[in-house]
């Protein structure tokens, strides 16, 4: 696994397109909001949460063909999956690579973002912990699509129409937090929520991605 994953993270950063470009639509997606619907400090503040969220979405979206497919391409797939250890341990290491190089750069760029789209501290502080705890399942359920879709061409709108609806619970709660926090409310069942859909795709997305692999390898 930390073999995976290292190899993973270095050429990540020998592709530097590739690694650039969700965060430049995360950027591009949120600073264009406001010019296209409405720049009233008071819609931006409601709305903020939901702009950051959706925008990170599609951005983890973005970069989930790249998460199988350049190992497929050049044979190193194979190589993996004939190795004697479990395969969904190194699809786990391959995934967290993933998140640590697309999901934890949107946290770290939603305060800055967050003060564009008008929220308050409080809400910025639960915005960027729901999608420290969101973003993994992102990367986690988006690994299930990637190899299902490995070698099938327009692959990204295939993958799209499988994921987007997995994606939705996490949307719904990861902005129904922020507005909790907005508003005074309890934001620890929203947050508890939340903590249940990373160990449920933690513990089971490994397992149905390593499969969906196979099936994907055998049929190419």
């Amino acid at each position: 696994m930390r073999a995976v994953f290292a190899r993973d993270m270095k050429v990540a950063f020998r592709q530097r397109q590739d690694l650039l470009n969700p965060l430049l639509f995360f950027i591009m997606v949120v600073t264009l909001f406001p010019l296209g619907v409405s720049p009233e400090v008071a819609f931006l503040r409601e709305a903020g949460a939901g702009i950051l969220w959706v925008a990170a979405l599609l951005s983890v979206l973005l970069s989930l063909d790249h998460l199988f497919r350049h190992d497929f391409d050049d044979g190193t797939l194979e190589q993996l999956v004939m190795q004697p250890h479990p395969l969904f341990l190194l699809v786990l290491a391959k995934t967290l690579a993933h998140w640590v190089l697309t999901g934890l750069p949107l946290v770290l760029l939603a305060p800055v973002l967050g003060v564009m789209v008008h929220l308050d501290g409080n809400s910025i502080a639960v915005l960027c912990l729901t999608l420290l705890i969101g973003t993994p399942v992102l990367s986690l359920i988006g690994s299930i699509g990637a190899a299902l879709t490995l070698g099938l061409r327009s692959a990204g709108v295939l993958l799209s129409l499988l994921i987007i609806p997995l994606y939705i619970p996490v949307l719904i709660f990861g902005t129904g937090t922020v507005a909790a926090a907005a508003e005074g409310a309890p934001v620890a069942g929203y947050l508890a929520l939340l903590g249940a859909f990373l160990v449920l795709a933690t513990t089971l997305a490994p397992f149905a991605a390593a499969a969906a692999l196979r099936i994907s390898l055998s049929n190419s």
